[in-house]
């Protein structure tokens, strides 16, 4: 063991998971601000460029929510076994994870390329901006394996509670991506000039930099992990673990985000204004969730640890402590969305009086109801750090299927209602669903789960 790493089963629960949350924020956040700048250098290029970046969007994000669950396994076997200070079975978790999701990028990226132009053409992509659209969307579909790479490697320094270095790797390597986007689409000397191309060749050069970073330090022995490649052999019986572990929570990312697709249908039908509103509302919503992501993230391994360290009462200790922490901070923030909202969706979009007005009546439908999603994602963290991710998916999809979807499509189609019904849906799958996930809490039958030996 080479560098210290934050102690979560002693010391004040509440240090442990600010210490854990705040640098996953900040990751999550440069994660982000890769599609910002890719939208800011694209965007130069005119409409039609912007049309065919962002039409490759939906299947990416898909393919990355595959590898996003299981992720989610590696960190809850790593955190368990932290915590059992068992540094032989943390390395093993990690050699046989990384092996399960590089075959399946591998997999899923040669299939996702060849498949590109049936994509495109299923998605409805008109023939002017068909050949950018498909060498864009190939070239990415080429970085999968090293973004998938690089995604196991976040989750399994998060298991171990080191959150700062893929914090660092994500600041530096957003940083040459600023450099190398308008490098490769306008080119420079003896670079030529990619266009649209050339945010994905940018985007697959830092990711695979940040891949082979991370590998290295895994290799390294620069934490607690030290990889050698005589591990890379198959356990299937751990290999059958992590995939129960990680397909609910693969299930449960793809629900999400199809659930959100499904709710910018139901925004469109009220024409080009709301959708607009819309846009801007869930894009300013979308940056409160990595607030809550954060402390989804951190609960998880804090809770993960000390189940593996038989601390359970600890556990549930720093359940609460992120619950509340997830209510109150959240709250601030809708708070001041609230008495902000009309200045902060000016911020994201030049439009008239009236569709500002719009956006803005939606952020103050939502923002009050902010702390009810963060503490509800503080303890789905607690389910997935446990091990009960069947649990955790299930009541995703009670809040996205059962409860915001429906409410969303039946009143928006009443005359009282119309686009305040999608307005409306949001606080409402906030409320329910969190009543809901401290319900199953309470219950305590998450005590019981047994992941690690």
């Amino acid at each position: 063991m080479t560098r210290k790493r934050l102690a979560l089963t002693t010391g004040s629960i509440l240090k442990g998971l600010v210490a854990l949350a705040l640098p996953i924020i900040g990751a999550n956040l440069l994660q982000t601000g890769y599609q910002l700048v890719d939208a800011f250098w694209v965007g130069r290029l005119g409409s039609n460029a912007v049309a065919a970046v962002s039409v490759s969007f939906p299947v990416n994000f898909l393919l990355i929510s595959l590898s996003s669950g299981f992720a989610f396994a590696g960190t809850i076997l790593v955190a368990q076994y932290a915590g059992a200070k068992n540094i032989k079975m943390i390395n093993h978790v990690a050699t046989q994870t990384l092996t399960m999701v590089i075959i399946m990028s591998i997999v899923l990226s040669s299939l996702a390329y060849s498949l590109s132009p049936a994509i495109l053409r299923l998605l409805g992509v008109e023939q002017v901006i068909f050949q950018d659209a498909n060498i864009f969307q190939r070239t990415i579909f080429v970085g999968l394996v090293f973004n998938f790479g690089f995604i196991m490697f976040q989750s399994l320094m998060r298991g171990i509670g080191e959150v700062r270095i893929p914090l660092y790797i994500n600041g530096a390597t957003l940083a040459l991506n600023f450099i190398l986007d308008p490098l490769f689409i306008y080119g420079w000397g003896p670079v030529p000039a990619y266009g649209v191309t050339g945010a994905a060749v940018s985007t697959l050069a830092t990711t695979s930099l940040s891949a082979f970073i991370g590998f290295y330090i895994l290799f390294k022995g620069k934490t607690d992990f030290q990889l050698s490649v005589k591990g890379f052999s198959f356990d299937l019986p751990l290999l059958k673990k992590a995939f129960r572990l990680g397909t609910p929570s693969s299930v449960e990312i793809s629900a999400r985000a199809l659930g959100l697709t499904i709710m910018t249908g139901i925004a469109a039908k009220f024409g080009t204004d709301v959708l607009a509103a819309y846009g801007v509302g869930a894009r300013l919503i979308s940056f409160v969730v990595i607030f809550g992501l954060g402390l989804l993230h951190a609960s998880s391994t804090f809770v993960g640890q000390n189940m593996g360290a038989q601390q359970v009462d600890r556990a549930e200790r720093g359940a609460v402590y992120a619950a509340w922490i997830g209510f109150v901070g959240l709250t601030i923030i809708g708070i001041f969305f609230f008495f902000f909202a009309e200045p902060l969706v000016r911020a994201f979009m030049d439009a008239s009086d009236e569709v500002v007005q719009m956006g803005a009546d939606f952020l103050r439908v939502t923002s009050l109801a902010f702390g009810f999603m963060g503490a509800q994602l503080a303890l789905v963290g607690t389910l997935r750090g446990s091990g009960n991710t069947v649990e955790s998916m299930i009541l995703t999809i009670i809040g996205i299927w059962l409860i915001q979807f429906p409410f969303a499509w039946i009143t928006s189609e009443m005359e009282t209602f119309q686009e305040f019904g999608v307005w409306w849906s949001f606080p409402v799958s906030y409320v329910l669903p969190c009543i809901l996930t401290v319900i199953w809490f309470k219950r305590g039958k998450w005590r019981d789960k047994k992941v690690i030996g």
